[in-house]
This record gives structure tokens, C-alpha cells and sequence, in this order.
């Protein structure tokens, strides 16, 4: 396999490369900076990225090139045809503002005029790489021939933008593929280096000027971050799901070390020289710090029209989106919630025109066609058991003119808007047959929860001078019985609302917290002292969820269960077939295919670098004081209602 040289790939800054950790030499860890806000030298901890020739990397190799995609050819067996020809440039060259090159694919419409561009910022791979919806069960309901298998993996799908006029350009980002550097996270260095290359693509002759991003999750979080830096060339940005704090949405969310997921990622990257190590930060700093202040959006700079797509079922994603449409500075902003997942809301047709008129709006100066007539938000209502419903016009989010009603904890496991007179203390065994407890709610009339809510619990750990505690609120049938559902959650088999906080991380920040929503501080430690009892404030994220009569609310409260480190999600195994010669070829050819990834193996050096799983907290009994002078309550928003009409489609 041939790359580009490399210049400067051992650069971490003046702090020497460490020693490799533990006792397996196939592991390699370093110190070295990097640039956070405020900071241009920080120390971050690095470790190596998996090599591009690694079978789990599906790396198609480095190939300087430019050709025509005929109309009609394909990408893959099943993959969608292409609707009209395509200029395809392969890894072209851009210099970043420190002297860093990084190579581009572009896909654009045949001919010298002049288009606008989408952007489609990852370090994934531009063409397949470690992760594919091929991994994924069912490719979580986006049939291949709903795309071409041109689009980086969760971004846009140039067989469609290039027949609308547009060109698609993936990069691979900083250390990522064959691009010189080393892979970062999210944060300054990215921020800066995106805004970089929105300037060097509306540069191009090939190109009107007008530029956009598009894409979901890690594609998402990048367009917040860019956008943030408010590049002059940047018409308008299309978020599908988002976090906006990597401190609390994901790594340390509660304040409770979680690297698992984290850990899923980094080791799909690949790359010649060193990556971000942000599991190893999860873990060796749980504390609130300049380096995860790094990883915030800084909401207020965005002020781009913005596009954006939320769901309540996404563990990582779901606050970050609903926050960043509350906290943008843009005055033109939209919202719309699904009831699927990221990847099949992405893809689906409806969706995927949707976004055409907005970019159309925006970036082709089509004011006239009917873009700003949308709704400024646009919600789902998930009803499990019944008929979800989609699109229901709201002006505002969080929707205004629902009632706030105190649930409070009863000793017998029940919710009831009356605080007992007396206290009481329940609890469960950390361990135990039942590390939990649970508080339903019956409803009478059809009622549903739209938005926040919180849990204010007085607690107690017998045992410990800690708790990690894990909070459900679901919907259950008469019987108490769980919606089991398919296709309605990414994470889960129930609809759910969480929240999760470490005790020790309770305290609260007065000035950013409202009765709904608490925001911890998360830059201290209170252990507990032996018999203290202390109220600590909880926020769920948002849901919207309808009731029927008989059904109930049901409140959870749990011991966290950490997720190991080296849990497997399947990345990188599936062998993907593609032309051996690059590019697409016609459907009747026997062109000759090579198969990327089908390795179950990873690399020995990227497993040995995995951090371990953090230690639990949660030890002896956890104990929840309710009544008397423990006001102990679920917080909720409710809209009552007399009916509903099933007739809403799906």
C-alpha cells in the first residue's frame, strides 16, 4: 500500500513519547500537546491508530486520481444505481493553516460550472472504512439500495446531492486515511481545521462560494464545532443528531466514567501516525477540566441556518440536539424529531428531500420554494402499543403551556401528588437479585410528557462513601409490563427517558440550573460521611411519550452497571465487496471485486491499548429517604388531554 510522505508525524509537542503501559509491549501510550481553547500547548494522552493496511481498517489505499462515474453504474451488487454522471477526484491535496496536508475526495456534476458544496467532516474514511452500516443488524434499516455506497459512512450520498446540482466533498480528516497528523476528537484543533477547509473548498473555480455540511453523530458534532467558528463561506449546516458537551453527554455523563463507548470508536480509526487518546482522558481526568471545557460547543457563536434533527431514544445524542436548537444564536433555525434512529431517518427518502429544499433555500437562492413556510419545530409524540405520531407543528422548544406537576416518592412504590406526612427509608443491595427500585403512575385519561424532567431523591450509601445511580422513566401496559419495540431505539428495547449521576458529583451550578433541569458543576468531589443523607437533583432527558387509561409511568431507580471497556460492537468485521479498480462499474460487467474488512480479529496493539474498565462506585446498600422532611419527587411536564387521534399516519 502507497502513502503520501509524512512530515512531522512523531510531532506531540515537547513532551516525550512514554513508555508503553502495563505489561503488554504491544501497546503504545503517549504524552504529547495539542491545541484546546486557551490553551495552545495542552497535554493530552495519545495513542496509536490503527494502520490503514489493518483488514478491520477497510482502507481502499491512497490513489491520486480522476475519472468519471457513468450514469447508470454501480458501486455494489443491490447499491443504487447513479442517476447521472459523476466527476469523482480522489484525494485531493489541502493544506491546513499549520502546514498540515489532509486529502479530499469530491464528488461534483460533469462540467466547468459552478456549484455549491456539502462537506462531510469525519476521520471515518472517505470511501467505506472501520465502520459501515454493513456491521450493523438489518444495516439498522437502510437497505443497501436506498444508497449508491459512494457517501462516507453517515454522510450524505453523492449519487443523489450531484444530480441536484451540488458537490460532495469527504475528507479525510487530520491523521485519519493518509492525511499527515495526528486524529483528534472534538474541540479546537478540529473546530480550526474545519473552518479551514470550508474556506479552501469555496475557493475552488469548481465551487459557487456557497457551502453547507451535512451528516449525523460524529458528522454532527463537527458541523456544531465549525460552525462555531463561524467560517465567512458557510451558508448553512445540517446536524442529524448531535452532542454538544462530551463531558456530559457521553464520556462522564453524571459525572460517572464511562470509556466503553469511546472505546468503540477509537479503535474503527485508522491512520499512520497517533489518535486523540479520550478514553484514557475519561478515565485519568473525571473531573471537569480546560480539556473537556475544550469538547462544549460554544452554542452562542453559532449563528448559521441551521437544520436540525433530534430523537429521545439516542444515549449519546439525544440532550446535545435539543440543546443546541434552544442555545444557537441563528434566527433561522429548524427542529424536527423522529421516532426511528439516526441512520434509516438520514437515508429515507422524504427525509433526504426534505433537506433538498433547505439546501436549495439556502445555498441556490431558491426563496420561493417553500422552505420558510416549515414549521419551526416539528415533534414526534411516541406512543408505544398505539400509533406514534410525527410532525406535529410546535413553535417553540421545550413546548410552552404544559402543566408541571411534583409526583412524590412513596414508601409503598407509588407516585402520588400528595408528599407522604411521614418518612420512611427503602433501599436495595448493591448486587443484589434487585439492584433497584421501582415507583408507577396510573393514568385516567389520555396525558402526555413532553420535554424535562427531574428527580430530586434524598439519598444514603450504608457501605460506601459513594453511589452511581442509574434513573428510568418508561411507559408500561396495564399489567405493569414493559412496550417492547423494535426499530424505536437505537440503544434499547423500550422507549425511555435516563438520567445518571455519581453522588460525590452532586453539586450544582444555581445559575445554569431551572426547576427542570439541574446542571451539575461536575469540577468537585463530596464523598459521602458515614449516615449522611443528602438531596441530590437529577436531569432526564427529554421525551415525549403519550399515556392511555391504564397505562402507567413507571419511575426506575438503579445501581449504574458499567459496560466494560472491551465490550465488541462488530466494526469493522464485515466484508464489504468494491470494484478492485476503484469507482463504479456497470451492473451487467463482471468487474473484478476485493473485499474489505471480514477480520474478526483486531490488531494486538489496538486491543492492548484499551483502557480498563472503570472501577464502580456502588458498593453496600443505597438507601432513599421519601416523606416528612424528605421531599423526595419526580418533576414532570404534562399536557392532558381528552383524546387523541389515531389516525395520525406513521
Amino acid at each position: 500500500m502507497k502513502f503520501p510522505t509524512l512530515l512531522g508525524f512523531l510531532t506531540l509537542g515537547a513532551i516525550p513519547l512514554a513508555t508503553a503501559l502495563g505489561s503488554n509491549d504491544a501497546a503504545e501510550i503517549a504524552s504529547g500537546s495539542m491545541p484546546i481553547y486557551g490553551d495552545d500547548t495542552a497535554s493530552v494522552a495519545f495513542r496509536r491508530a490503527m494502520d490503514p493496511s489493518a483488514a478491520r481498517s477497510r482502507y481502499t489505499g491512497f490513489n491520486q486520481s480522476t475519472e468519471v462515474l457513468k450514469k447508470g453504474s454501480i458501486r455494489r451488487h443491490g447499491a443504487k444505481a447513479l442517476v447521472s454522471d459523476i466527476l469523482f477526484e480522489r484525494d485531493v491535496p489541502m493544506k491546513l493553516r499549520d502546514g498540515t496536508t489532509i486529502y479530499t475526495d469530491v464528488f461534483r456534476p460533469v462540467g466547468n460550472y459552478p456549484v455549491p458544496a456539502i462537506i462531510a467532516w469525519s476521520p471515518y474514511g472517505k470511501e467505506v472504512g472501520g465502520q459501515w452500516l454493513d456491521d450493523v443488524t438489518d444495516r439498522s434499516g437502510v437497505p443497501l439500495s436506498e444508497v449508491s455506497e459512494l457517501q462516507k459512512f453517515e454522510g450524505p450520498d453523492p449519487a443523489y446531492w450531484v444530480a441536484q446540482g451540488y458537490a460532495v466533498l469527504n475528507p479525510d480528516a487530520r491523521g485519519a486515511g493518509s492525511s499527515e497528523g495526528n486524529i483528534t476528537f472534538w474541540g479546537r484543533q478540529l473546530a480550526e481545521d474545519g473552518y479551514d477547509f470550508v474556506e479552501w473548498t469555496a475557493e475552488q473555480p469548481w465551487c459557487t462560494g456557497k457551502v453547507s455540511m451535512s451528516g449525523n453523530s460524529w458528522l454532527a458534532v463537527s458541523q456544531w464545532f465549525i460552525a462555531a467558528e463561524q467560517p465567512p463561506h458557510l451558508a448553512a449546516i445540517a446536524p442529524w443528531e448531535g452532542l454538544t458537551d462530551m463531558f456530559r453527554d457521553s464520556s462522564n455523563r453524571g459525572g460517572i466514567a464511562a470509556a466503553a463507548f469511546n472505546e468503540e470508536i477509537i479503535t474503527t480509526f485508522s491512520g499512520p501516525n497517533w489518535i486523540e487518546d479520550v478514553p484514557r482522558m475519561t478515565v485519568n481526568q473525571q473531573l471537569m477540566n480546560h480539556y473537556w471545557q475544550d469538547k462544549i460547543v460554544r452554542l452562542d457563536r453559532i449563528k448559521v441556518p441551521a437544520y436540525i434533527v433530534a430523537s429521545y431514544t439516542n444515549a449519546v445524542h439525544t440532550h446535545g440536539s435539543f440543546e443546541a436548537f434552544r442555545r444557537i444564536q441563528s434566527q433561522e433555525k429548524w427542529l424536527r424529531v423522529h421516532n426511528t434512529s439516526e441512520w434509516p431517518d438520514y437515508y429515507e427518502t422524504a427525509h433526504v428531500h426534505d433537506l433538498n429544499r433547505f439546501f436549495d433555500h439556502y445555498l441556490k437562492e431558491e426563496k420561493h420554494n417553500g422552505w420558510k413556510q416549515t414549521p419551526s419545530v416539528r415533534l414526534a409524540i411516541l406512543d408505544p402499543g398505539h400509533q406514534d405520531e410525527l410532525n406535529r407543528p410546535q413553535s417553540e422548544w421545550p413546548v410552552s403551556g404544559l402543566e408541571t406537576r411534583s409526583l412524590y416518592l412513596q414508601a409503598n412504590g407509588s407516585l402520588d401528588t400528595q408528599a407522604p406526612a411521614s418518612a420512611a427509608t427503602v433501599g436495595y443491595k448493591v448486587g443484589g437479585t434487585s439492584s433497584n427500585l421501582t415507583w408507577p403512575l396510573p393514568f385516567e385519561e389520555v396525558t402526555e410528557l413532553i420535554g424535562y424532567t427531574k428527580l430530586r431523591l434524598w439519598v444514603q450509601a450504608d457501605g460506601s462513601d459513594d453511589m452511581e445511580l442509574a434513573i428510568t422513566l418508561e411507559k408500561t401496559d396495564a399489567n405493569g409490563d414493559s412496550y417492547i419495540v423494535t426499530g424505536g431505539s437505537e440503544t434499547s428495547d423500550i422507549v425511555s427517558s435516563t438520567g445518571y449521576l455519581r453522588v460525590s458529583a452532586r453539586h450544582l451550578d444555581e445559575a445554569q440550573s431551572t426547576p427542570l433541569e439541574p446542571y451539575q458543576t461536575f469540577d468537585r468531589e463530596q464523598p459521602l460521611s458515614v449516615n449522611e443523607i443528602v438531596p441530590v437533583e437529577i436531569s432526564l432527558w427529554s421525551i415525549g411519550l403519550r399515556f392511555h387509561p391504564g397505562e402507567h409511568l413507571r419511575l426506575t431507580v438503579a445501581a449504574n452497571t458499567v459496560v466494560r471497556s472491551d465490550t465488541e460492537s462488530g466494526f469493522g468485521i464485515s466484508a464489504v465487496p468494491v470494484p478492485a479498480a476503484g469507482g463504479t462499474f456497470p451492473a451487467a460487467s463482471n468487474t473484478t471485486l476485493k473485499v474489505l474488512g471480514g477480520s474478526s480479529k483486531l490488531p494486538d496493539n489496538i486491543a492492548a491499548q484499551r483502557v480498563a474498565t472503570p472501577t464502580s462506585r456502588n458498593n453496600g446498600t443505597h438507601l432513599f429517604h421519601v416523606g416528612g422532611q424528605y421531599d423526595s419527587y419526580l418533576l414532570v411536564p404534562l399536557n392532558v388531554t381528552s383524546s387523541v387521534d389515531d389516525s395520525v399516519p406513521l
